[in-house]
C-alpha cells in the first residue's frame, strides 16, 4: 500500500495559490496523507523547485514529525521545533537560509513546480533543528518505508512596463 499525499490547497499537478508564495502570506499549505506501512517510527518532509535557474532550490525540510501523524495544518510554525502537539518534530533550513517553509518566489514570468515529498521512516533522525536537505537525505538512508509525493506550479507574473 502507498502513502497518499495531498493538500486541500491544491489538487496534484495544479497552481499552488498565491498565500502559500512569497506574493502572498507564504503560508505552508495545508498537508495531509494516508496509507503509512506499519513500523512508520517518523515521517520527513522536503519540499523544493527543480526548476531553479541555478539548481533545484529547497523550500521546507522538516523531520521527526510521529509516525502515526496523518496532516499539518496550513501556516506551520516557522521555528525549529514544532509545537508539542507535533511531537517535538523539527525543521531544517530552507534555501532563503531560513528556518521552516518558505514559499514557491520564481523569477517572473517562468512556470516552477513545486514537489512536497513525505518519508516515511523506521526510525528517529539524530539531526538537529536547522539541518539541510542533504543532511536529511543522507540520514534517512536505509531508513525509507515508503514516500508520496504532490506536486504544484507556481508563475510569478511579470511586471508591465509602466510598473516598477
Amino acid at each position: 500500500m502507498a502513502i497518499e499525499l495531498t493538500s486541500r490547497a491544491f489538487e496534484n499537478g495544479s497552481p499552488i495559490p498565491m498565500k502559500h508564495t512569497c506574493d502572498g502570506g507564504n503560508a505552508s499549505p495545508a498537508l495531509s496523507w494516508t496509507g503509512c506501512p506499519e513500523g512508520t517510527k517518523t515521517l520527513a518532509l522536503i519540499a523544493d523547485d527543480p526548476d531553479a535557474p541555478s539548481g533545484t532550490f529547497v523550500h521546507w525540510v522538516l523531520f521527526n514529525l510521529p509516525g502515526n501523524e496523518v496532516q499539518l495544518p496550513e501556516d506551520v510554525h516557522r521555528g525549529e521545533v514544532l509545537p508539542q502537539k507535533f511531537g517535538g518534530a523539527l525543521q531544517g533550513k530552507n534555501d532563503f537560509r531560513r528556518i521552516g517553509y518558505g514559499g514557491p518566489c520564481p523569477p517572473p514570468g517562468t512556470l516552477h513546480r513545486y514537489f512536497f515529498r513525505l518519508y516515511a521512516l523506521d526510525a528517529t533522525v539524530p539531526l538537529k533543528a536547522g539541518a539541510t536537505k542533504k543532511d536529511l537525505e543522507d540520514a534517512m538512508q536505509g531508513h525509507i518505508l515508503a514516500t508520496a509525493e504532490l506536486m504544484g506550479t507556481y508563475t510569478r507574473q511579470r511586471l508591465s512596463s509602466a510598473a516598477h
